[in-house]
């Protein structure tokens, strides 16, 4: 009897043990700990003890905090047939260039027939398929029959629209396995990155979460930085896919249109501008050209800033296919203005003071871009801009095109602009970091 008795007592402790080592992702009554990365306020929002997510815009919602080896468990429902969502695993804090969702390993939350092509070959499942996204990579526990690194399920377990489905996924040293209400079903290995945040996904439908818990697990031996997301800087959406932030000239309402995650501009009206103003700032925009092209002849632009003459004493003329003019106006200023445009020189140039010839050749150097960085015509491209004090750097994809280069007589503080230059181009996911005048972020990550 007293050996029954020791017995229950050890059980019980055992399980308390294992209860209290799961903590809620979700507390049930806000989204303390999570991040709105690039939807609107209303996207995600808390409601009955659940997070209900509208689908619109595409976007993400994410853990502030990163995790490496855990089991996580939460239940979802589709609200409609053919529903559409993810759970992102291990993701980076921010969106990659041109899309709205970030490097991770995507385990799906879909609800949809079984996908094929032409020769019959199965493609995907609306059944808890895992597949990595834009860089994360991963192989997939049972070959997939096109070759691509996405896990098809063993059964079909997920329920239909308006019922609860429930998932638990391990993760453990690159290792990814998902069970779809009570079954593993799918899984992969050698997955990178292999720690980072976790992201519920709007994707154009609306859907429920609740009792979203995780349990941690030892984690080992630190990871290369290559095995782990990127770091959060502090970066925050001022483009949630709508105009709420920004402010409109008579002549630009009805040109500025959000499109989900993209901010489409004609070509037609005036430059668009934040509400808020900024000192000390960094920003991540993305942009690509999507007009038709018309040969045009453009001043040479040598490295110092310069433009050399040809015969006459005119400037020299350069041959080039231009799809427009644009560009990022800093502190309220078209003077402070980071061009986009066509002209061999590339992007990222500051002409307003470039051309300005009461400016010391020093300076005129300093915001002559040092190469040509842009992607082609139609592709996306990213711009990293920092301002602090009268000094200006720009990083266009990937490459320091403008470093440290002083602007004199540069407002201290005013509106982020988008330029009006006659030009259709698309802008998405702008992000921006306030600075210290030291340039350390001036708001910790959250």
């Amino acid at each position: 009897m007293l050996r029954t008795a020791v017995l229950v007592l050890v059980m019980t402790a055992t399980i308390a043990r294992a209860d209290e080592a799961w903590m809620p992702l979700f507390n049930g009554k806000d989204l303390s700990g999570w991040v709105n990365v690039n939807c609107a306020p209303e996207t995600f929002a808390v409601q009955d003890g659940e997070i209900r997510c509208t689908g619109t815009p595409t976007g993400i919602l994410r853990t502030a905090d990163t995790f490496r080896n855990f089991i996580l468990e939460m239940e979802w429902m589709h609200e409609k047939p053919g529903g559409n969502s993810g759970l992102f695993v291990w993701s980076d804090p921010l969106p990659v260039r041109g899309q709205p969702f970030t490097r991770s390993i995507e385990v799906q939350v879909m609800l949809s027939d079984d996908v094929k092509d032409e020769k019959g070959t199965l493609l995907y499942t609306g059944q808890g398929d895992i597949f990595s996204i834009h860089g994360a990579t991963m192989v997939p526990d049972r070959p997939h029959p096109a070759g691509w690194a996405r896990c098809l399920p063993s059964d079909r377990l997920t329920k239909g629209a308006g019922e609860w489905n429930r998932y638990r996924v391990t993760a453990r040293d690159g290792t990814l396995k998902l069970e779809v209400n009570g079954k593993e079903v799918s899984g992969g290995r050698d997955m990178s990155p292999r720690e980072g945040h976790i992201c519920l996904e709007s994707e154009g439908s609306p859907i429920r979460f609740r009792n979203i818990r995780l349990q941690k697990l030892p984690d080992g031996a630190p990871l290369p930085p290559e095995q782990r997301c990127l770091p959060d800087e502090g970066f925050r959406s001022i483009f949630d896919g709508s105009l709420r932030g920004w402010n409109e000239s008579d002549s630009a309402i009805g040109h500025w249109e959000p499109q989900d995650w993209r901010l489409v501009y004609d070509g037609r009206g005036g430059d668009l501008w934040t509400e808020e103003s900024y000192g000390d700032f960094e920003l991540i925009c993305d942009w690509r050209w999507t007009g038709k092209p018309s040969k045009a002849e453009v001043p040479e632009v040598r490295p110092d800033g310069s433009q050399p003459l040809g015969p006459g004493g005119k400037p020299k003329l350069v041959a080039i296919e231009d799809y427009g003019d644009s560009g990022i106006l800093l502190r309220g200023n078209d003077k402070s203005q980071v061009n986009i445009w066509c002209w061999p020189i590339g992007s990222g140039e500051v002409y307003g003071y470039r051309s300005d010839p009461n400016q010391s050749a020093e300076v005129r150097r300093a915001v002559t871009p040092k190469e040509r960085a842009d992607a082609a015509p139609g592709q996306w491209n990213r711009f990293r801009i920092r301002m602090v004090g009268d000094r200006l750097s720009v990083n266009l994809n990937g490459k320091q095109v403008v470093e440290n280069a002083q602007l004199p007589g540069v407002p201290a503080s005013g509106p982020i602009g988008l330029q009006d230059h006659g030009a259709p181009i698309e802008f998405a996911n702008i992000q921006v970091r306030r600075l210290k005048p030291d340039g350390s972020p001036a708001d910790q990550p959250r």
